[in-house]
């Protein structure tokens, strides 16, 4: 009997244990951390053994191959021990794929995945489709694979998802951005990240679309130096495009095999540029698995948005306090900047991934007069801002970030929290850092 080890006990991790007990592994999970109640109950009822709190190094060094979670570095100890053996390691979605006959709707992008790949994943439902989410978002795609049986599937994946990918093919992949995001992670080199994020057109052949950003330029010089099989349908808010979508006037318009489709930008739910985008890449995948426009229509003018990403949270002392957790890089918050109608408050600051500032110091200069520091080592923020706007002060919790954005704000402002930075120095993850955000502005 084979043997599979998984290396991560987190949503994905217990679920690809699943997918490999019913498919007749011998299996065994081993978690460096603590793994949660609810991950254990799921391993004990499908009597999967596990260990956590530290790897037993001959219970897994004796893999036939080993599944690892996307959060374990490629250079950690064991990971290099299994790599001298020569034992195949690979992600949940490689594992996952190879189980899988549903058609695959891929997203990637180092900003906006989440919002565009819930989007489509609405589409599809509104559509009547036999459709799961999964990925980066949701529940795991192997436990899915495991226990369900879907026509479709939408899912969302990061550069260290696609990392141990090897021979899962996507039908539509679509590649929204590639912004420098995670360079610790890549040995500080954007090519290594580029490699990355373009492994999502592995395997794809003439059948299949490759739906990308026509506006990025890091995107179209890597798609000048390789050669793809599936079919480019481009997205550009800057030119026509012959198949695909671009904007004319004040309209989207979106084109497939001669098909056209046109909606005004006022109509669409979610506002800003960068969710122009968003919603052109998912009109493009509905068209080209054949949804009508009038359930594009529908579904892009009643799209409600995503939790911690330009959440609207409340109005106090006329001061709009808005969530933007999800912005853990510069590109989002350059986005969440861009929007900005009125003088900003901005609370920034996390873990800092190697961030270059620069791109953010013009709109910070118009726009925001206070910026407050959320992190444990607000130096680089101080050295980039401090000539940039009237006040810099520091803050270490959510609640006294928002406490002191009361104070700072004036009617007439938004208090936008969008950290450009990741939250595992303060938070247990983005989404802990934006309800913390939200519960302290409710406690106002």
């Amino acid at each position: 009997m084979q043997r599979v080890v998984v290396l991560g006990g987190g949503e994905s991790g217990a679920g690809a244990a699943v997918l490999a007990k019913v498919k007749g592994f011998d299996v065994f999970l081993s978690d460096n951390g603590k793994i949660k109640d609810e991950m254990k109950e799921l391993l004990r009822k499908y009597e999967i053994p596990f260990e956590e709190g530290g790897h037993t190094h001959e219970l897994i060094l004796n893999a036939n191959e080993v599944i690892k979670s996307p959060g374990i570095p490629e250079n950690v100890p064991l990971v290099v021990a299994l790599k001298e053996r020569g034992i195949g390691i690979i992600s949940e979605i490689e594992f996952a794929g190879r189980y899988d006959s549903a058609k695959k709707i891929c997203i990637t992008g180092s900003n906006g995945k989440t919002t565009t790949t819930s989007l489509i994943y609405f589409m599809l439902k509104n559509a009547g489709l036999n459709v799961g989410l999964a990925g980066n978002i949701g529940q795991s795609y192997a436990y899915q694979v495991a226990t369900e049986k879907y026509d479709y599937y939408v899912l969302e994946l990061s550069s260290f998802q696609l990392d141990g990918m090897y021979d899962f093919k996507a039908d539509i992949a679509i590649l929204m951005n590639i912004t420098p995001d995670h360079l610790d992670r890549y040995d500080f080199n954007m090519q290594n990240y580029i490699n990355s994020k373009f492994r999502i057109t592995r395997n794809m052949n003439e059948e299949d679309c490759f739906v990308f950003c026509a506006d990025d330029p890091v995107t179209v010089t890597e798609l000048e130096k390789i050669v793809l099989k599936a079919q480019m349908l481009p997205f550009s808010q800057e030119r026509e495009v012959a198949e695909g979508a671009c904007i004319k006037d004040d309209r989207m318009c979106v084109t497939y095999n001669k098909d056209e489709y046109v909606m005004y930008l006022r109509e669409l739910a979610l506002e800003g540029k960068h969710n122009v985008y968003n919603s052109m890449a998912a009109a493009i995948t509905a068209k080209a698995i054949n949804i009508s426009n009038k359930l594009i229509r529908e579904s892009l003018m009643s799209f409600k948005g995503v939790e911690h990403r330009m959440e609207k949270v409340l109005k106090i002392k006329d001061a709009l306090y808005i969530n933007d957790s999800k912005a853990t890089n510069v590109n989002s918050s350059w986005y969440a900047l861009e929007s900005m109608k009125t003088p900003v408050v901005w609370i920034a600051g996390g873990k800092d991934k190697g961030n270059d500032y620069e791109p953010l110091y013009e709109l910070v200069k118009d726009k925001v007069h206070t910026l407050i520091c959320m992190g444990i080592d607000n130096k680089k923020l101080h050295d980039c801002f401090a000539d940039k706007v009237d006040v810099i002060v520091d803050a270490l919790s959510a609640k006294e970030a928002v406490e002191l954005a009361y104070k700072y704000a004036k009617p007439g402002d938004t208090v936008l929290l969008s950290p450009a930075c990741a939250s595992f120095d303060l938070f247990k993850s983005y989404e802990d850092r934006g309800r913390q955000f939200k519960a302290a502005v409710r406690e106002l």
